[in-house]
């Protein structure tokens, strides 16, 4: 087992996102890590594509020394996907998130896939439609799109709170695909979304048939705002009940 929780926020994110999820896991005795990738939230620096947050990822791993869960939210699924592959990581955990294979990009998956599966988004807002692209393929969100989609089962003053921290995200990010696919070689658990108006909950169980297991919670697609109690339970158990991974964990669809 562990106690060491690693949580990666998705786009337009930061590390703010889980700022109620840390307290009800230290409540549990666990030590949860955020992390903002580069250029969001707290961070300075300047954003990098898939692989740079990735790669900002195992760096903070190498830093903690210790076996840990790695957690990511949406996007941060593709970064964990790469980056989850580190010795140190004993169980993935994908929370409304792109587990995506070889070859595949959070666009394509959101877009084509969808298309293939013949997912039905009638009655349901465009989340594509509140993308704002700058010349310079930075991405950011219409205000009134976001709290629809990301926040609908959210309070109005949290959905407020959230708004004002939104940051841009590059689209070059949701084009790329990870170099590395820790899911076919560690344990790993998907949360499906079941009332989520960004990543379409069809969608999210189709990926979750590539995870070892599978909870459907009745929330939107930012439960760590909306239940942050019933997250941290999840990664409790996910944490005391981790061990090092066997080399095949048996599923790969």
């Amino acid at each position: 087992m562990t106690d060491s929780v690693v949580l990666v926020h998705g786009a337009w994110s930061g590390a703010w996102c889980w700022e109620r999820v840390i307290p009800a896991l230290a409540a549990r005795g666990m030590r949860p890590t955020a992390i903002d990738l580069p250029g969001h939230g707290a961070d300075a620096s300047e954003m990098t594509d898939l692989h740079g947050d990735a790669t900002r990822v195992t760096e903070l791993l190498d830093e903690l020394g210790e076996p840990a869960i790695l957690v990511g939210h949406s996007y941060g699924g593709a970064v964990v996907t790469e980056a989850g592959d580190h010795p140190l990581v004993m169980h993935l955990v994908f929370i409304a998130a792109m587990a995506l294979d070889a070859g595949e990009t959070c666009q394509k998956v959101a877009t084509e896939d969808v298309a293939a599966a013949g997912i039905d988004w009638k009655g349901r807002p465009n989340f594509g439609k509140g993308f704002i692209v700058a010349p310079d393929n930075m991405v950011t969100l219409d205000p009134t799109v976001a709290a629809q989609c990301l926040y609908n089962d959210c309070d109005d003053a949290t959905i407020a709170w959230a708004l004002n921290r939104l940051g841009p995200h590059p689209l070059e990010n949701l084009q790329q695909s990870p170099a590395r696919i820790a899911w076919r070689t560690k344990p790993s658990t998907y949360a499906v979304c079941a009332e989520d108006l960004v990543v379409h909950p069809v969608l999210e169980r189709i990926l979750a048939k590539r995870c070892t297991s599978v909870v459907e919670w009745p929330t939107g697609h930012s439960p760590f705002l909306s239940d942050p109690e019933r997250v941290a339970g999840l990664l409790t158990e996910v944490a005391r009940a981790s061990s090092p991974p066997a080399t095949d964990t048996g599923r790969r669809e």
